[in-house]
């Protein structure tokens, strides 16, 4: 019997993680809502960037008091909300 194939999260080159990352470094700093596109989920995650945690690779995202960790590789895009 052949396993159902997971779709596996889309690989990107060192420059665009540089990138990413950046942008996340500056959304911390600017403290401002962002809206971040995360790989496997339908919806944005809205909310500030509170800790970039470099030992866990965890972007922690702020919304209402509520606290996301979202692991930095399944973030896929940063944007303005």
């Amino acid at each position: 019997m052949a396993k159902a194939s997971t779709p596996k999260r889309p690989t990107r080159d060192e420059f665009e993680l540089e990138d990413l990352g950046n942008q996340l470094v500056e959304a911390k700093e600017d403290g401002d809502e962002r809206a971040l596109t995360v790989w496997g989920e339908t919806e944005k995650v809205r909310g500030r960037i509170t800790v970039l945690d470099s030992r866990t690779r965890l972007v922690h995202v702020v919304d209402n008091g509520h606290i996301r960790k979202i692991p930095f590789l399944d973030i896929m895009k940063v944007s303005y909300s």
